[in-house]
């Protein structure tokens, strides 16, 4: 980070400002628990959990890039890279734009070495909070965001929303907002919420993270839509829960999210990919076909207190 330097006369009080900084940058640092020797009880250390972060978040990273919106020096980043694609972290593959670039992305296994990691960061933030009442929490956010813009590191989001992989809550958010919207859009009733707390239920309860996964699709703090990939068979994946948010349609939320899903499928050994839908969904349909899927059976029923015709669609992987 680089500070403007304004010439000023001296400041008297400047000396005792430095060491307030360097007395908060202390407790911080002990607070949040980036001293250990391991990151979160994890066996990353803080530098290498940001690099797995950011490739957790980001569509077609490369070394370069991390080099310069994390600071770190190039030969030092090399290293780390090449001890991840050892441990079968990360993979690389050639940028169809640029020969001399490789695009790195988490292997299957990668994610789910990130996954306790999120969520461990996750809680401990959470408990750090839940300490505080809401008015203290919701000040020390604003303060929090009033830094960054003071020092310059607050600038427009790059991308306009980030992929994540579940945490504590989210899936109770997919069971709201999927009822709710589905209310309010097609006038299904509360038998459709029900399904929705089912599935997220089995979902919970059964996850195997080497053959399934939840993406959260997410903007400075507010969730803009999820996704599911459960496991049908040892062959077979099934696609489900595909939502995103009313305000967040246009930004490629869905054909992203469905195409995150084909690549987890294919990654982790499935050769077939499922998903159930009705016929009323045109958004959603348009998108899987676009994505490959064929429509492999039709059939009337009344359900959610609608006459509704319920959809499959597969494609192999």
């Amino acid at each position: 980070m680089t500070v403007a330097r304004h010439n000023l006369a001296p400041d008297p009080a400047l000396p005792a400002r430095i060491a307030a900084v360097r007395r908060f940058n202390r407790f911080y640092t002990r607070r949040i628990g980036v001293l250990q020797e391991g990151l979160l009880k994890s066996p990353f250390s803080l530098t290498e959990a940001r690099v797995l972060y950011e490739l957790a978040h980001r569509e077609d990273a490369t070394a370069s890039a991390l080099v310069r919106d994390l600071g770190l020096d190039a030969g030092y980043l090399s290293r780390l890279l090449k001890g991840f694609e050892a441990r079968g972290l990360i993979r690389r593959a050639a940028s169809p734009l640029d020969a001399r670039q490789s695009l790195l992305t988490l292997t299957a296994q990668g994610r789910a070495a990130f996954a306790p990691l999120d969520h461990r960061s996750q809680d401990e933030i959470g408990v750090m909070l839940g300490s505080l009442p809401a008015s203290a929490q919701k000040r020390l956010v604003e303060d929090m965001a009033e830094i960054e813009t003071l020092l310059g590191e607050r600038p427009a989001p790059a991308v306009p929303y980030v992929l994540r992989p579940h945490r504590p809550g989210d899936l109770g958010w997919i069971v709201h907002r999927h009822g709710a919207l589905y209310a309010g859009e097609y006038g299904w009733d509360d038998s459709f919420e029900a399904l929705v707390a089912e599935i997220a239920a089995k979902f919970l309860r059964e996850f195997d993270a080497r053959r399934e996964r939840c993406w959260i699709a997410e903007r400075e703090g507010e969730i803009l839509g999820s996704v599911l990939v459960v496991r049908q068979s040892d062959e077979v994946a099934k696609l489900r829960l595909l939502l995103v948010e009313p305000q967040a349609r246009g930004l490629g939320i869905g054909r992203r999210l469905v195409d995150e899903c084909l690549s987890f499928a294919r990654h982790a050994g499935y050769r077939r990919m499922t998903l159930w839908t009705n016929d009323v969904l045109h958004a959603a349909r348009h998108i899987y076909e676009q994505a490959g899927f064929q429509l492999t059976a039709r059939e009337p029923h009344h359900a959610f207190g609608k006459d509704l015709v319920s959809e499959t669609w597969e494609r192999d992987l």
